[in-house]
């Protein structure tokens, strides 16, 4: 797998819980209040923690907050969220909620766990949540994913439809839950093509989109013509620079991540992408809290098997059926344990 240097700082919770990512200004978003919903009055508050992605990263902090957004409407539950605008954001902003007695305080995002501990731990009758992080609280109940394994499926789409056998991975910050994806990803093409050439960058930030379109920049005019990003905000410039190579006339594309991005940027040049329910995870964890069934100190991890991670319906449109075939094929043996993928 070839490194690429460049010329920046180179930076749900069971398949039965799928049936229901201060030193700057902080977002804040207006509470909606608790009302009617479904005949019943809803009762209860749920706060939401960004990192510093934001909430509008197309990635899994939006995912997270249309979570809350969905049991809003389904419930008339009070939500709100806090936007971290840096890290110094995060425990102001998560003891908002703890200090006025929110029922249930989601962080999101691998960045926010020491700092969601910390909390928990001077708070110890309130109620955490968190996503991407492990935190060994009684107080937190966290949720992972194994991206390594969405990851390995979007990898062998890349394989499969690369032209130039050259394809990039644009992460965000080089932290554990984006190598997972990372090294899924690779693992992945390896197995379809190896001798495809893999370039790898990890742009520094996960809120950069101008980072995220300079390295795209470089992988494609060293010949990749497929890039997957798990970059957050970070990866529209990816997408960006794709857009434009498009009207140029060049035959690029992007794996998203978190989301079917394909919503977002197109399909023209989404090929498809690797997808978290991490809007599942949020909405059944908030209302498991509001029906008196938390589970704190518990650590759930997502994966192929729980439908956790996958490929969204929409891939039908951009990828031909005999590759989703070779999909399902690869998926049902990492299911039966006859493919361990490595997440690191």
């Amino acid at each position: 797998m070839k490194k690429l240097v460049t010329v920046l700082s180179v930076a749900a919770l069971s398949a039965s819980l799928l049936l229901a990512g201060c030193g700057g200004k902080t977002n804040e978003q207006t509470p909606a209040a608790g009302g009617e919903a479904g005949g019943q009055k809803a009762t209860g508050k749920v706060g939401m923690v960004t990192d510093i992605g934001g909430v509008h990263d197309n990635s899994f902090n939006q995912s997270a907050w249309e979570g809350l957004e969905k049991l809003n409407k389904d419930t008339g539950v009070e939500h709100k969220y806090l936007e971290s605008k840096s890290d110094a954001d995060y425990i102001p902003n998560l003891n908002k909620f703890v200090k006025d007695k929110w029922d249930l305080t989601w962080g999101i995002g691998y960045l926010m766990g020491d700092h969601v501990k910390k909390v928990a731990d001077e708070n110890k009758d309130a109620k955490l949540a968190i996503i991407d992080a492990e935190v060994q609280a009684p107080n937190v109940e966290s949720v992972l994913f194994k991206e390594h394994e969405g990851s390995f499926l979007v990898g062998v789409v890349a394989a499969s439809m690369t032209k130039s056998n050259k394809i990039g991975f644009v992460g965000g910050v080089n932290i554990p839950v984006i190598n997972r994806f990372e090294k899924g990803f690779v693992a992945g093409v390896k197995a379809v093509k190896p001798d495809a050439e893999v370039m790898v960058a990890y742009t520094g930030a996960f809120d950069k989109p101008d980072a995220g379109k300079a390295t795209a920049s470089q992988m494609y005019g060293q010949g990749a013509d497929i890039i997957f990003h798990a970059a957050g905000a970070t990866g529209d410039g990816v997408f960006n620079e794709a857009k434009d190579r498009k009207a140029k006339g060049e035959n690029v594309w992007v794996i998203g991540v978190d989301k079917d991005q394909s919503l977002k940027f197109g399909k023209d040049i989404t090929l498809t992408s690797m997808m978290k329910r991490v809007d599942e995870a949020v909405y059944r964890v908030s209302k498991d809290v509001l029906d008196g069934k938390f589970e704190g100190g518990k650590i759930v991890w997502l994966g192929l098997a729980e439908n956790g991670v996958g490929l969204p319906e929409t891939s039908k449109d951009t990828v031909p059926e005999d590759v989703l075939k070779k999909v399902e094929e690869y998926k049902e043996k990492i299911v039966k344990g006859e493919i361990t993928v490595p997440d690191k």
